[in-house]
């Protein structure tokens, strides 16, 4: 395979946050440190891409590479919700949102093959555990070839109700405030019977996901339930924002094989 993309190492964006404040819920359910600055900083991740010139809507693979500060490879991971990476994938203006997993090669390298629907900057953020090391993750900006759309405005919602899959996803937020640990309540209905949904299927282990990003992009949150064996109508997470200001959220979810996924925007006083 051809590497064109110029390699670059990159610190961490931002510990994974899930749960209380410096703390990340495991996958496991339990509690546990995120990994400290001094784990995170000795941890590099290259990025490199299969084209010099990506362009949209074409297959292009993504190699992260994981190794020390002196480029000797990790290989070493543990899994987290059934997987040793979640790479996030997510457009400048977070119109675009994709939650993707690469194969693990071997030798702290992993693969995987997407497609970018559109010319323009987009984030990569990779989320993985090396082992002894806690949850971590590293980003890294790219461009895909063309002239980009014009950006769609990232506004808060006016009503935190959406209609996705033919469901309807209320979200509910106790406290919506920076440095405060918070309730994520989603509640799911089907959107023509308006009767709850409670055969939420497990979706990575737990009956979801929910990744959040700040409308700069550079706060990564990525959340797990209170409650992984749920199946619904509701599914409540508990997070803690970092900062004030403007949120795009994501809940994952899966009913009948298929998985869905239900964007909202908040402004964090």
């Amino acid at each position: 395979m051809k590497i064109g993309l110029t390699v670059i190492a990159i610190a961490a964006v931002l510990l994974t946050a899930c749960g209380k404040s410096g703390e990340a819920m495991h996958h496991s359910g339990t509690m546990a440190s995120v990994a400290d600055a001094a784990q995170a900083e000795s941890v590099e991740a290259m990025f490199m891409l299969s084209s010099e010139q990506p362009q949209p809507n074409q297959d292009t693979t993504i190699t992260v590479r994981i190794q020390d500060k002196d480029g000797n490879p990790i290989d070493e991971f543990d899994v987290q919700h059934e997987k040793q990476m979640h790479i996030i994938v997510v457009s400048k203006d977070l119109s675009f949102f994709n939650h993707i997993h690469p194969d693990y090669k071997g030798n702290g390298e992993f693969t995987v093959t997407t497609a970018f629907p559109t010319a323009g900057e987009y984030e990569i953020i990779s989320d993985f555990a090396p082992a002894g090391k806690g949850a971590m993750n590293k980003s890294q900006w790219i461009t895909i070839q063309g002239t980009a759309p014009e950006a769609q405005p990232i506004e808060p919602d006016a009503a935190l109700i959406k209609e996705v899959d033919g469901k309807v996803v209320a979200l509910s937020i106790d406290h919506l405030m920076a440095n405060m640990e918070l309730e994520l309540n989603f509640n799911i209905k089907d959107a023509q019977t308006k009767q709850p949904i409670a055969d939420l299927q497990p979706y990575l282990g737990t009956v979801g996901h929910v990744v959040i990003l700040n409308k700069e992009g550079g706060e990564y949150l990525h959340v797990h339930p209170s409650d992984e064996h749920s199946s619904g109508p509701d599914a409540k997470f508990m997070t803690t924002f970092p900062h004030s200001g403007v949120y795009k959220i994501w809940g994952q979810f899966q009913q009948n094989g298929k998985v869905f996924t239900v964007p909202f925007v908040v402004n964090v006083p």
